[in-house]
C-alpha cells in the first residue's frame, strides 16, 4: 500500500491522538480569534449541538418503536386475542423461533433449557438437532434470560416482552440511521418509516433473524462512520472503536448470514482504503475486529464451520498477507502508484485461493445450495429439483419488480437519492484521480473547498451503497438492506452544505456567493421536501394507526384445537413446512418437517413431504410418510386447489416438473401420469387410499388423515 511500513504505521498511529490533543488548544484558539466568539460561549453551542441532536434521535427511535406497536395492535386485534390466535400471527420460520423462547420459559431452568435446545430431539421427528445452532436462537435465549431475571413474569405476558424487545431494537435501529446520517435527521426517519414496506419485513415476520441483527448492524455503521473521519479526537474514536467492536461481534452471532453482509462491507473498505482515502491503520484495525469476531463467534457457536469458510476471513486473511507483502514500498511513488492495480489482483487472487483451500480442508455443508441457487439464476445451469425451482419462485429471490422503485419514486427518496449518489460518485472520482497524479489529501476539508469526496466516511458510504444496490437489482430480499441506506444518504446529501457547495464548484457559479446559497439550499430543501412528504403521507399513516384491520383465521384456529384436544402426545404431524412450523408452536406436537432452508436434510424432507401433492400413488405416499414415522397427514386447500400468479411456481406445477409428470415442448405442456393428483384423490374417500388413510377431521381449509398402522387392502 501506500504506508512506508509497519513502524511508520504505528508510529503515524500512536502520535494520532497525542499530537491532535497537543495541537487542539492552538487549532482552538485560532478558530475562536477568527469568530470572536469567547471559549465559554463554543462549549455552549457544541454542547447545546451535541444535546438536541441526541434527544433528536433517541425521540425518533422511540416514537418508531411505539408505531410499530401500535400498528401491530391496530393490525392483528393483539391484546384481544386468545393466546393461541396470537401465536397463529406467527408464520412460517417466525413460529419456529417464538416457540423456542417459549420451551426456554417452561424449562425448571435455564441451563436446563439450554441443554433441551442443543440436544432437541422432540421438534422433528426421527432427527435430534443442536437448534441454537441451527437456528441461531441466540436472540431467544437473550430474550428468554431478560425476562425471567427482570421479574416480568408477574408484569407482562410472554408474547408481549417478546415482541416488544424486538419493536425496541427496531427503535435503535432508525436511532442509528438517524446517527449516522446526524445532519439531515429527521428526513430520515421520514423516508425510513413512508417506505416501510420497503425498509423491513418487521410487519409480517416479526422473530426473523434480521429484525434481530440489523439494527446491531446499523448501530456498527453509525459507529464506524464516526471511526473514519479524519481529525477526531482520542477519546471520540476510542468509543467509535469500542462500539465498532461490540456492534461486529453482537450482529455476527444474531444472524447466520451476517458474515456476508460483513464482506460486502469489507470489500467498501478494501477498495476505500486501496486509493488511500482513508487512514490505513483505521481500516486495518476494522480487520482485526473482523477477526476477532469470527473467531469468538466460531467458539461460542458450537465450533460453526461457516465461519471458517466465509468469505469474508478468506478477504481478511488476504488483506492482512498482501500487506505483509508491500509493507516496504515506497507511498506516493509513481512504481507505488503503478503498482496499485497489481496489489488489487494480488489481494483479490489470494482470497479466491484461500477460500478454495478452506474449504478443500474444512469439512462443511453449510449453505451448499446456496452456491447452486446462484448457478441456476445466473443462467449458467438448469435444473428440475423441486426444491431450487421453488427457491427461484419465491418473491424475495426474484429480480425487483417495477412496483418497488415507482413507491421509491412517489416519496421522493429515489430521484434525491441518485442526484446525491452522482455528485458524491463524480466527486470520489476526482479524488481517486488527484490521488493518481500524486496529489495528496488535505487533513482538514473546508466548506469552500467542495470536495465532498475527500471525506473518508461519505467515500465509504457511497461505495457501500453501490455495492448493496448491486445486490438489490438482482434478488429483491436484499432491498431491505439498501434501502435504509438510501434513506440516509439520500437525506444526508440534501441537508449537506457540501454536497451542494461540491456541485457549484463545478458549475463555477459566480452569480451568488456559493458558500451563502449552499447553506441556504441546505436548509431550504430538505424544508420543502419534509413539508411536502408530511402534507401527502402524514394522513395516511395517521389513518394507518386509526384504522382497525381485521385478522382472523377460524379454520386454523379450530385446526389447532382440535389437535390439542384430540391427537395422541407422541403423534407426529406432517404436511407443509410452514403448517408445521405454526403446528410446533401453537401445540407442542412433533412434526415431521420445518420451514427452514440451510440444512440439506430438511430440504429433502420438504420436498418427500410436499409429494402429497404430486401425481404419485397411495402405496408411495404411504411409504414416504411413514418413513419419517409420521401419525396424522394434513392436506390444505389452498396448496391443493393454489391458482398461483407466476406461472409454473405453484407447488404442484414444481412437483410435476420434478417428477417428470410434465413435458414442454416448443412452448406447449403435456401431462401424463398413471395417478391422479394425491391431495385430489384422497378426498374421495375410495380404494387403495382409504386403505392407508382415514380421515379423522376437516374443515373449509384442512383435511387431516390419520395414517393407518394395518392396512387393509379390501376395496
Amino acid at each position: 500500500k501506500m504506508s512506508s511500513g509497519a513502524a511508520d504505521l504505528r508510529q503515524r498511529k500512536k502520535q494520532h491522538c497525542t499530537e491532535s490533543d497537543k495541537m487542539a488548544p492552538e487549532e482552538r484558539n485560532k478558530e475562536i480569534s477568527k469568530l470572536g466568539r469567547s471559549p465559554k460561549y463554543l462549549l455552549i453551542q457544541r454542547f447545546a449541538k451535541l444535546f438536541f441532536g441526541c434527544l433528536a434521535a433517541v425521540t425518533s427511535g422511540m416514537m418508531y418503536a411505539v408505531y410499530l406497536s401500535t400498528y401491530h395492535e391496530r393490525k392483528f386485534w393483539f391484546s384481544s386475542r386468545q393466546e393461541l390466535e396470537r401465536e397463529i400471527t406467527f408464520q412460517g420460520d417466525s413460529a419456529i423461533y417464538y416457540s423456542f423462547y417459549k420451551e426456554l420459559l417452561k424449562a425448571p431452568s435455564f441451563e436446563r433449557g439450554v441443554y433441551e435446545l442443543t440436544h432437541n430431539n422432540k421438534t422433528v421427528s426421527l432427527k435430534t438437532i443442536n437448534a441454537v445452532q441451527q437456528m441461531t436462537l441466540y436472540p431467544e435465549l437473550i430474550a428468554s434470560v431478560l425476562y425471567q431475571a427482570s421479574g416480568s413474569e408477574e408484569v407482562i405476558e410472554p408474547v408481549y416482552f417478546y415482541i416488544g424487545i424486538v419493536f425496541g431494537l427496531q427503535g435503535i435501529y432508525v436511532t442509528a440511521l438517524f446517527v449516522t446520517s446526524w445532519v439531515m435527521r429527521m428526513l430520515t426517519v421520514a423516508w425510513f418509516i413512508i417506505n416501510r414496506t420497503d425498509t423491513t419485513r418487521i410487519d409480517y415476520s416479526i422473530p426473523s433473524r434480521e429484525n434481530w441483527a440489523l439494527p446491531y448492524f446499523a448501530c456498527q455503521v453509525a459507529a464506524l462512520t464516526g471511526y473514519l473521519k479524519k481529525n477526531l479526537n482520542c477519546s471520540a474514536e476510542k468509543f467509535c472503536y469500542l462500539l465498532v467492536s461490540a456492534s461486529t461481534y453482537t450482529f455476527m452471532m444474531m444472524w447466520e448470514y451476517s458474515h456476508y453482509l460483513l464482506f460486502v462491507q469489507a470489500v467498501s473498505l478494501f477498495l476505500l482504503d486501496s486509493f488511500a482515502l482513508a487512514q490505513t491503520e483505521k481500516v486495518h484495525e476494522v480487520y482485526k475486529i473482523y477477526l476477532f469476531s469470527l473467531f469468538v463467534g466460531y467458539l461460542l457457536q458450537f465450533e460453526n464451520s461457516a465461519l471458517l469458510v466465509s468469505p469474508l476471513l478468506s478477504l481478511v486473511a488476504a488483506l492482512m498477507l498482501s500487506r505483509c507483502l508491500q509493507i516496504n514500498m515506497k507511498k506516493d511513488t509513481f512504481m507505488s502508484r503503478l503498482l496499485k492495480i497489481m496489489y488489487i489482483y494480488l489481494v483479490l487472487t489470494i482470497t479466491v485461493t484461500l477460500n478454495f483451500l478452506l474449504k478443500m480442508f474444512v469439512p462443511h455443508k453449510e449453505n451448499e445450495h446456496l452456491l447452486k441457487f446462484i448457478e441456476v439464476k445466473l443462467g449458467l445451469n438448469t435444473t428440475k429439483n423441486f426444491t431450487m425451482n421453488w427457491l427461484l419462485c419465491q418473491e424475495s429471490l426474484q429480480a425487483p419488480s417495477q412496483d418497488f422503485f415507482l413507491r421509491l419514486t412517489q416519496s421522493s427518496l429515489l430521484p434525491f437519492y441518485i442526484l446525491v449518489l452522482i455528485i458524491c460518485l463524480f466527486s470520489v472520482t476526482q479524488v481517486v484521480f488527484r490521488r493518481i497524479c500524486g496529489e495528496p489529501l488535505k487533513e482538514t476539508v473546508k466548506l469552500e473547498d467542495g470536495r465532498i469526496g475527500e471525506r473518508p466516511e461519505i467515500v465509504y458510504h457511497v461505495i457501500h451503497t453501490i455495492l448493496l444496490g448491486c445486490l438489490a437489482m438482482c434478488l429483491e430480499g436484499m432491498k431491505y438492506l439498501w434501502t435504509p441506506y438510501v434513506c440516509m444518504l439520500a437525506a444526508f446529501g440534501v441537508c449537506s452544505p457540501e454536497l451542494w457547495m461540491t456541485l457549484f464548484k463545478w458549475l463555477r457559479l459566480k452569480a451568488v456567493h456559493p458558500i451563502l446559497l449552499a447553506l441556504i439550499l441546505s436548509m431550504a430543501v430538505p424544508t420543502i421536501i419534509g413539508f411536502s412528504l408530511w402534507k401527502e403521507f402524514f394522513p395516511r399513516i395517521m389513518a394507518e394507526l386509526s384504522e382497525l384491520q381485521e385478522f382472523y383465521d377460524p379454520d386454523t384456529v379450530e385446526l389447532m384445537t382440535w389437535i390439542k384436544r384430540q391427537a395422541p402426545v407422541a403423534a407426529v404431524f406432517a404436511g407443509s413446512p410452514q403448517l408445521m412450523g405454526v403446528i410446533r408452536l401453537c401445540t407442542g406436537w412433533m412434526v415431521s418437517s420445518l420451514p427452514l432452508y440451510n440444512d440439506d436434510d430438511l430440504l429433502k424432507r420438504n420436498e418427500n413431504i410436499y409429494q402429497i401433492y404430486s401425481k404419485r400413488s397411495a402405496e408411495d405416499i404411504y411409504k414416504i410418510l411413514t418413513s419419517y414415522k409420521a401419525n396424522f397427514l394434513i392436506i390444505e386447500d389452498s396448496i391443493c386447489n393454489e391458482v398461483g400468479p407466476v406461472k409454473g411456481c405453484r407447488v404442484k406445477d414444481l412437483l410435476d416438473i420434478a417428477n417428470g409428470h410434465v413435458v414442454c415442448e416448443e412452448g406447449d405442456s403435456y401431462a401424463y401420469s398413471k395417478y391422479g393428483r394425491f391431495c385430489h384423490e384422497i378426498k374421495m374417500n375410495y380404494s387403495p387410499y382409504v386403505n392407508y388413510f382415514t380421515r379423522v377431521y376437516w374443515n373449509r381449509s384442512y383435511f387431516v388423515y390419520r395414517i393407518n398402522t394395518v392396512i387393509s387392502f379390501q376395496s
